[in-house]
């Protein structure tokens, strides 16, 4: 019998929520090859990049709310589920990227770089960037060993650069801003879970000296 939780369980699931994360780059394909009635659009570039950019921002925001639904459902098991979110969140906002610098830009690295440095929008979103690249690397099983509790603090980096890749989606659509405010707004919640739990732990922490000193006074 296959129960949450299991083995069978996750032999089962993992693929299925690797297809489904999977889907997004084989729905562009498929648009690129004019396969299953699928296109992409007046602007074959723009489509592609802003695709990639706002799966890799709705990946990243799921990876971030396994651990609120792990507190709200008591199912630990969700954790299992975060490293392969939280890669794939990486891998299509890389790829977002590159679309930028390989088929806009054409690799023109001169412009790149000014475009970082002076249109404000591109600057926060390759801070993002450059925030998610070590989390992706250190990922394994082998760095948290090798990183101890130091790779638990290096992976909170994942909140600043989830507020800015919200951020930066925000500036660039400029008008229509519905969307990436949705994403902030679930962000924020995200968030403020987090810190909810935090401070909490914080204010239960100071007492058990407290109740220890009163013990050896007495």
């Amino acid at each position: 019998m296959i129960t949450p939780g299991s083995q069978p369980f996750f032999r089962l699931t993992k693929p299925l929520l690797f297809a489904a994360c999977c889907w997004p780059l084989l729905r562009l394909l498929l648009g690129a090859f004019g396969l299953a009635g699928l296109g992409l659009g007046a602007n074959p570039v723009e489509f592609i990049q802003d695709t990639l950019g706002i799966w890799g921002l709705r990946l990243l925001l799921l990876t971030l709310a396994i651990t609120p639904l792990r507190l709200l459902t008591g199912r630990a098991w969700l954790l299992r589920y975060r490293r392969m979110l939280g890669l794939f969140a990486f891998f299509y906002i890389l790829l977002h990227f590159s679309v930028y610098a390989g088929l806009d830009l054409r690799l023109d690295f001169a412009h790149l770089g000014e475009d970082v440095l002076k249109r404000p929008f591109i600057t926060i979103g390759f801070l993002a960037l450059c925030l998610l690249l070590p989390l992706a690397l250190t990922s394994t099983r082998g760095w948290m060993r090798r990183l101890g509790r130091r790779w638990q603090a290096l992976h909170r980096l994942v909140y600043p650069a989830a507020v800015l890749g919200v951020w930066h989606y925000y500036w660039q659509v400029k008008l229509d801003a519905w969307e990436p405010t949705v994403y902030a707004l679930i962000l924020a919640l995200l968030l403020g879970v987090r810190a909810l739990r935090a401070w909490g732990r914080r204010r239960a922490a100071p007492r058990l000296p407290e109740i220890e000193s009163s013990r050896g006074r007495a």
